[in-house]
């Protein structure tokens, strides 16, 4: 694979303020998901509603910014001189990182029987949310070797005891992949993605060509009877290839932004992609309709154009117009992603440990409640920038 020279050797701010407008946005939502008496559009869209609110754009953002990111990420280990197989063992240990992150969530919500383990299910899920931090905790050159290599085994060896703890509500000793989680998803549609990426060096209209596949495959796999619904390793695959579509979206636009000599004041192929986007969309609903829940192409079809779309005027806004101040605020969480994603979840169960209650009833209902969420979520970012000021930061 070559280096692609025209990328820029340096983070580009509007996609670092994407991703923490995201994450923002994340934490907001899934706080807001334990309020009760709030309008619909302010949350998740059944599975059969033929619709999507901005909640079920939170996710294909995540998936799309992974894409963005994806040429960058080839390029500056490349530009470092990285060997094939230290590319491939990275990409591999995030991929299976973010997927085993993923499982012990899922597994820490639901599925156990309390009464056989040994230890308390929130005990459990306190241990499963904190554990990945001395894993993968990204530790300075100063910090005693000794002591890193006793955090990260050890942290390694209790995650593996506790897949011995768990006991399923089936009577089962051990984990399973009920579903894999959204970091999981993430982790298996970057794989597949970076994974073609490679094979094509990076080619545009080659990513172009496994997103239509993406969408192809996706539409097959929700037909009753079609072939891929008949062969259950193509089923897996085009399953999470329905998540890929979002990243190779992502990695689509990143390439027609940054990929170029010239950089005219309009971008006409990404605003064609943002049409393109919205036509397979409207194109494929009455088939498919638009659900989060199933997975439709239509439903990540939208999300695509919606995220190019908010991603255009960041690049206007941000690199063009210089208006960078109002990003400050955002950056700790992207620089942060995995981090600032967990820590909620160490929060709640660390409360039922104790059996605290510092949240009072009224805030958990209505307005008073979304209140909260948004009071919640600008205190995970200031949480977030205390985390990296004392270098606190996850790194896959």
């Amino acid at each position: 694979m070559k280096i692609k020279e025209r990328l820029f050797n340096k983070r580009i701010i509007s996609i670092d303020a994407l991703r923490g407008i995201t994450i923002f946005v994340m934490i907001f939502v899934n706080e807001l998901a334990s309020v009760s008496n709030i309008p619909q559009w302010m949350k998740h869209m059944p599975a059969d509603a033929d619709a999507m609110t901005f909640v079920d754009l939170v996710f294909p953002a995540f998936l799309f910014i992974v894409g963005m990111s994806v040429p960058f990420a080839f390029n500056v280990r490349l530009i470092k001189g990285d060997s094939t197989k230290i590319i491939w063992a990275h990409t591999l240990k995030r991929a299976l990182a973010l997927v085993v992150i993923g499982v012990f969530m899922v597994n820490a919500e639901y599925g156990y029987d309390a009464s056989k383990m040994i230890i308390t299910p929130a005990l459990w899920g306190l241990l499963a949310y904190t554990l990945p931090i001395p894993i993968w905790n990204r530790y300075s050159e100063s910090f005693p070797v000794w002591l890193k290599n006793i955090l990260q085994y050890g942290g390694i060896l209790i995650l593996i005891v506790l897949c011995f703890l768990y006991v399923q509500d089936t009577g089962e000793r051990g984990m399973t992949p009920k579903w894999w989680g959204i970091l999981g998803l993430i982790g298996w549609a970057y794989f597949f993605t970076v994974l073609y990426y490679w094979l094509v060096s990076g080619n545009l209209w080659a990513i172009i060509g496994f997103l239509v596949f993406c969408v192809l495959l996706n539409s097959f796999n929700l037909i009753e009877g079609s072939f891929v619904q008949n062969i259950s390793w193509l089923s897996f695959i085009a399953g999470h290839l329905t998540h890929a579509s979002l990243v190779a979206s992502g990695v689509i636009i990143s390439l027609l932004f940054f990929d170029k000599k010239n950089k005219p004041m309009i971008n006409w192929p990404v605003i064609g992609f943002i049409v393109l986007f919205v036509l397979t969309a409207v194109l494929l609903r009455p088939y498919f309709g638009i659900s989060k829940i199933k997975g439709t192409p239509s439903w990540t079809m939208f999300s695509a154009a919606i995220c190019t779309a908010v991603y255009y005027f960041l690049f206007w806004l941000i690199e063009i117009k210089k208006q960078t101040k109002w990003t400050e605020f955002f950056m700790p969480a992207a620089a942060n992603p995995l981090l600032i994603y967990i820590l909620p979840g160490i929060i709640y169960y660390f409360n039922q440990v104790f059996n605290l209650h510092i949240i009072p009833n009224y805030f958990k209902e209505g307005l008073p409640g979304i209140l909260w969420s948004l009071l919640f979520s600008v205190l995970m970012l200031l949480l977030i920038k205390v985390c990296n000021r004392f270098k606190i930061q996850l790194q896959l």
